[in-house]
């Protein structure tokens, strides 16, 4: 009994630690930092993201009103010129508005801070923001609970298979919350967002796609497997060990995005 309890908690410390990670990383996650300007320490969150039907508002506190600063910006990927703005200043925040394009496109930015004579870039490179449409939580918060229930049981699994234990009812959850989360609510999700059922292979080149395709397939195996034998261990472990990688590849990346140099 206290064998299950610690395997089960390990399970989910491992789960936990992935849900982490990818919590802070990937592409569409808020940019954040330090800069100083004019004796001023100044903390910033830059979002990668926006969903409302509106201009994407970036905003940098700033208290100091002799901080002032402009931003250019320009869709990718796409043949433009950079366009350059002022920010807006609107109480203790500076702003950029970003102008809106559809779901999936995307526009690349840089803010420069000035006081007096001194000029500071915020990021030392231009950042990337994707538009995206709202995703209603009835299809957002299924989808987060099964992917993360899927990770909890493979890591389970896994366990179960690296000390020899019966493996059938492990895979069996898995595979379950893995077609409920991955092949059912993830598609719904994906066309909320971006208008797509589907944009990996082999309809295109998104990875959270692809991703959610292959640990499909190695549990489906796994699943067979297991079927004929409670105790296979191989294919078991392989398949958590591929879903583990799997969660440790940044979410979004090589994500949904229209390409502006096929539109006018």
């Amino acid at each position: 009994m206290k064998k299950q309890v610690l395997f089960w908690m390990i399970a989910f410390i491992i789960t936990l630690s992935s849900a982490y990670y990818q919590r802070i990383t990937g592409p569409t996650k808020p940019a954040r930092g330090s800069i100083t300007i004019g004796n001023e320490t100044i903390h910033y969150r830059l979002i990668r993201s926006y969903h409302l039907d509106q201009d994407a508002p970036v905003r940098i506190k700033a208290e100091n009103r002799e901080i002032k600063g402009s931003f250019i910006y320009r869709r990718t990927p796409s043949n433009d010129e950079w366009n350059q703005k002022p920010l807006v200043r609107e109480d203790d925040y500076l702003v950029a508005y970003l102008p809106q394009l559809p779901a999936a496109g995307k526009v690349m930015y840089q803010i420069t801070l000035t006081h007096g004579e001194q000029q500071v870039k915020v990021t030392e490179n231009p950042l990337v923001l994707r538009f995206r449409n709202n995703v209603p939580a009835w299809a957002m918060i299924p989808h987060i609970v099964f992917m993360f229930a899927a990770m909890l049981l493979s890591t389970r699994a896994g366990l179960a298979a690296i000390f020899a234990e019966k493996t059938y009812h492990y895979t069996l959850w898995t595979f379950l919350t893995l077609i409920a989360g991955g092949l059912i609510m993830g598609p719904i999700v994906q066309k909320y967002a971006f208008g797509d059922w589907w944009t990996g292979w082999p309809l295109g080149t998104d990875l959270t796609d692809n991703k959610t395709a292959i640990a499909f397939l190695f549990w489906a195996w796994a699943m067979v497997k297991v079927y004929k034998n409670n105790y296979q261990r191989g294919w078991v472990l392989a398949a958590a060990i591929v879903l583990l990688i799997i969660y440790m590849i940044p979410h979004s990346l090589m994500g949904s995005e229209i390409d502006f140099t096929q539109k006018p």
